[in-house]
Order: structure tokens, then C-alpha cells, then sequence
């Protein structure tokens, strides 16, 4: 061992007390800065990513760190600079009760991360107009946020916008309704579960039972409502061969298209079960228990909110696939600092689970 390195190593631990146990310092800037034979103000330049350093000095003071095991002190450097989170929440402008709960927790989170230098704040815009969300992320830049979290149906304006607002240093979360091929960095849970532990729990209820299942959504263009209609799919058609899947109704955010649409499926087709795949059930859920066919017909829906919780306590609703809005504003916000100082979250933390309710444990 060189003379450094073993200065490295003492410095590394401290003995507490005469012969106890011997703990971990953490190397400071100063250790850095001294074992890569540089000032301590070329080191914060390297740290923060400044130019003026040469290649050669920025690689030494790399090898430093690797071999130090330093970690830098976010929340000490942030609060130094005066660095203010700045967090957008875009969010579509026909959202019904899951969505004033999703509102609800965000505003929350804002008002309690104030002392932790975050701004979180809400942008309400029209899902079914794709150019006017892309153009409206055409207008952030890093001058007036970090990070966005975007919930909008998967289209190629929203797309190729989100790649611009990466291009431009804007770190782009899908919230809810993916926007990527992959689940990484997304916040939201396994779709394709949910519909699929929908099917089970519709085809066990209605225990032998043929006939037709309605299946109503906001808009297929939403990811999350196409990957839980390939779930639902692909276990009824496996497990329950007597029941037949209808085509997805597209409601767009209308009441008056959702009972028109509804009300025409029922007087056509033997409805027995009914799917409400989207976020939003209100609606659907009214018009069926209004226009529906004289016999019960079981009916499985998505979200806690308090329309769901008094259909399921009233009958009306067997079950709901419900997520924490809660769990979703805490991890969007989480996941877009740890984006922002580019790190990483704790992975367990930010899985969101897929819950069933029904009347009996709610």
C-alpha cells in the first residue's frame, strides 16, 4: 500500500471510543480534491459539470471519486446554490373524480415539499388534441422547469415532443399513461395485470354464465387502456370460453356520447358483465344502472373514488382495480428529482401495486 492510499484508508475510518468499532467517514470535497492533486475549486467545477477544466484533470478527478466512494451531498450543495425543483404535472382537462384526486394529492405534496426548494405545479390540457400538447411542451425549457410529468394518450406529436424536451435537458416522466415501449421510468401500475385480474374476478362472479361483456373506455389511443384490454382478452378467452368480449366503446370524456353509445350496445347484445377500463367510471356506471337490461349484469370498474366506493357499497359495482393516487403524486415527484440529479430511486418504494376492492374491504 502507497503512502496515499493508506492515508486514504485512515482517513476512510475512525475509532470511536478506546477500541471500539471503527466507522465510516464520508469523503469530503477536500479528500478529493487532495487525492486528485487538485484545487477544491476545480473539483465543485468538475462536480457541477462547468467549463474551463481540461479532460485530463475531469478524468483524474472521476478516477477520485471511483476510488474514494464519494457521494455528493445533494441537499447540501443544492441548498448552497439556492436550487429550486421546478415540477410541471400535465394532466388531461376532462378528468372526472380519479382525476380531482389525482389534483388533490399533487397540490398536497406541493404545499409539503415548499421547505424541501420544490414548486410543483398543474397544466390541464385537452387529451384528444395531440398538437395542442405538443405544442404546448414545445414551450418548456430549462429555464422554467425540470422536470415534466406527462398524462396524455401515446401519439407521435406527444411522442416526438417528449424526445425534443429530452433534447433540451427537460426530464419527460410518463405518469399513468405510458408514452415509452418500456416500463422504465414510468409511473403507474402493470396495466396488463390489472385488466387481466379484472377478467378473473368478472368471469368468477359470473360463475358459468354466457353471453356478452361491454367493455367502455375513454380512448383506446391511451396505453394504459390498450394494454389492460390485452390483458382482460387474453384470460377471458382462455379461462372463460362461454363469454364473449365486446369491442371497446370510446366515450371521449361525453356524457352524452357515453349513454348514447351504451345505450345502443345494450338493446343490441345479451349483456351479462360489464368492463369500464379507464380511469374515469361515473359516468358509464350511471347510464348502465339507468338504461341497463332488467337482469343484473356483473360490473368491474377502475379507481377509488367516491362515486366507486358508493356503487360498491350499493351493489351497483362488484369490483374495483383501483391504485393509490396518493403513492402515484409521491412517486412522480420522487422519480423526477431522482431524474433531475440523475440518480436513482429505490426501486421497491416506487412500484405501484394493483389493488382490488369490493364491498367487503373497503
Amino acid at each position: 500500500m502507497t503512502l496515499q492510499e493508506k492515508q486514504v484508508a485512515e482517513k476512510k475510518t475512525e475509532k470511536l471510543g478506546n477500541g471500539g468499532m471503527i466507522c465510516p467517514v464520508r469523503p469530503t470535497t477536500k479528500d478529493l480534491a487532495k487525492h486528485a492533486g487538485v484545487s477544491r475549486a476545480t473539483v465543485d467545477r468538475v462536480l457541477n459539470g462547468r467549463e474551463g477544466v481540461k479532460q485530463k484533470t475531469i478524468i483524474r478527478v472521476n478516477k477520485a471519486i471511483e476510488e474514494l466512494g464519494f457521494v455528493r451531498n445533494l441537499s447540501a450543495a443544492n441548498l448552497a446554490k439556492n436550487k429550486n425543483y421546478r415540477f410541471t404535472f400535465v394532466l388531461p382537462s376532462s378528468g372526472d373524480l380519479f382525476l380531482r384526486e389525482i389534483v388533490r394529492h399533487i397540490q398536497e405534496a406541493d404545499r409539503v415539499l415548499v421547505d424541501d426548494m420544490m414548486t410543483i405545479m398543474i397544466e390541464r390540457l385537452d387529451e384528444n388534441d395531440p398538437h395542442g400538447i405538443a405544442s404546448y411542451l414545445s414551450t418548456l425549457n430549462t429555464d422554467t422547469v425540470d422536470g415534466v410529468a406527462i398524462m396524455a394518450p401515446e401519439t407521435p406529436q406527444v411522442r416526438d415532443a417528449i424526445a425534443r424536451l429530452n433534447e433540451r435537458g427537460v426530464q419527460a416522466l410518463p405518469f399513468i399513461s405510458n408514452q415509452a415501449k418500456s416500463d422504465e421510468g414510468t409511473v403507474g401500475i402493470d396495466n396488463q395485470a390489472a385488466g387481466a385480474t379484472a377478467a378473473t374476478l368478472l368471469g368468477r362472479f359470473l360463475n358459468g354464465m354466457s353471453g356478452k361483456v361491454l367493455i367502455v373506455s375513454e380512448t383506446m389511443k391511451s396505453r394504459d387502456s390498450l394494454e389492460r384490454r390485452l390483458g382482460f382478452d387474453q384470460v377471458l378467452n382462455a379461462q372463460f370460453p362461454h363469454l364473449h368480449a365486446l369491442p371497446s366503446l370510446e366515450a371521449y370524456g361525453s356524457e352524452e356520447r357515453a349513454k348514447a353509445i351504451i345505450s345502443d350496445t345494450l338493446k343490441r347484445q345479451d349483456i351479462v358483465g360489464a368492463y369500464i377500463l379507464s380511469p374515469e367510471a361515473r359516468v358509464p356506471l350511471i347510464v348502465l344502472n339507468e338504461l341497463g337490461p332488467p337482469h343484473l349484469i356483473v360490473k368491474v370498474a377502475h379507481e377509488r373514488t367516491p362515486y366507486t366506493e358508493k356503487a360498491l357499497r350499493q351493489g351497483d359495482l362488484d369490483a374495483v382495480i383501483a391504485q393509490d393516487p396518493g403513492h402515484l403524486a409521491r412517486s412522480a415527484i420522487r422519480k423526477l428529482k431522482a431524474m433531475t440529479d440523475q440518480r436513482s430511486t429505490l426501486v421497491s418504494q416506487e412500484k405501484i401495486r394493483v389493488e382490488i376492492l369490493l364491498a367487503t374491504n373497503l
